[in-house]
């Protein structure tokens, strides 16, 4: 589930390029169809199932052994991953592989990771083999900056000095498919991270070189970055006030990076220098 997602996209070509079949969820098959185009290779069966809808969840883990479970960051996302949580149980599945987040406990300062640990919690009473992944930061998001770097050359965050634990979406997605193809990674809980922790001033200095012009990073209260993002990039609240929490977390909270996904893959995690510049384009 989360077949269109960052991870869950990439996690589908790993395991086609490992010749692994798989099924894919979505609410919209066709879209998904032309999405993945020819690269299914005949080893992904696209099936339409919806979060919501307990009865297309039953059918569509009917004869499935493993569930890899990425659900898009919702105030309704408790809900709906208990719902298929539940689904999974009463259809056989017996492992699930779940996208958790970093701050996750019951007095988290991030209101969705408070979400995602009510999630686990259940996994641990529910009987089913689970696997906890809890990437940090995806470097894909910083997509969403690029605009103003574009037309302003200006990156704006409420995160001081603090540093970041950057993840590449497909470094998340490779560790999601060795633990869904090893049996012997199943159970653990692991945290993600790329191979070093950078602010938004180190990110604006990368940036600058890159572009070859300056790039300046602009520290906002915590209350001027919510209003900026629900007034000028129309976010709904509870995504600015998520954002908002993300990046106080970063400060209240030191982040040092793990070598978890180099134990994992035999290799070190992408870098966000390569990231950038495999993505300039975006920033120019």
């Amino acid at each position: 589930m989360g077949a269109s997602g960052t991870t869950g996209a990439a996690l589908l070509g790993t395991l086609v390029a490992a010749g692994v079949p798989s099924r894919a969820l979505t609410r919209n098959p066709d879209r998904l169809r032309t999405q993945l185009g020819a690269t299914a290779d005949g080893l992904i069966e696209v099936v339409r199932a919806d979060a919501a809808q307990v009865a297309s969840l039953r059918a569509a883990f009917t004869g499935a052994r493993q569930l890899f479970l990425a659900m898009a960051n919702s105030p309704d996302q408790v809900e709906l991953e208990m719902r298929v949580l539940h689904a999974a149980a009463e259809s056989g599945i017996e492992h699930v592989v779940k996208i958790s987040a970093p701050a996750t406990d019951a007095d988290s300062p991030v209101a969705i990771s408070r979400g995602h640990y009510t999630v686990e919690q259940h996994l641990r009473t529910s009987g089913l083999t689970h696997t906890v992944l809890r990437p940090y930061a995806f470097m894909q998001n910083l997509l969403h900056l690029a605009p103003g770097v574009a037309k302003q050359s200006v990156i704006l965050g409420a995160m001081g000095g603090a540093s970041c634990n950057w993840v590449d979406g497909r470094d998340v997605a490779d560790v999601a498919a060795a633990v869904l193809m090893h049996s012997d990674l199943a159970g653990g809980t692991y945290a993600l991270t790329g191979s070093e922790a950078l602010g938004y001033g180190e990110l604006a200095r990368i940036l600058t070189r890159l572009l070859g012009r300056p790039v300046r990073y602009l520290d906002l209260t915590p209350q001027q970055l919510r209003d900026n993002l629900i007034q000028h990039a129309h976010m709904p609240v509870w995504l600015a006030e998520h954002i908002v929490e993300i990046h106080q977390l970063a400060v209240y909270r030191p982040e040092l990076p793990t070598n978890t996904v180099a134990q994992i893959l035999g290799r070190e995690p992408r870098t966000l220098n390569a990231f950038l510049h495999e993505h300039l384009n975006h920033f120019r």
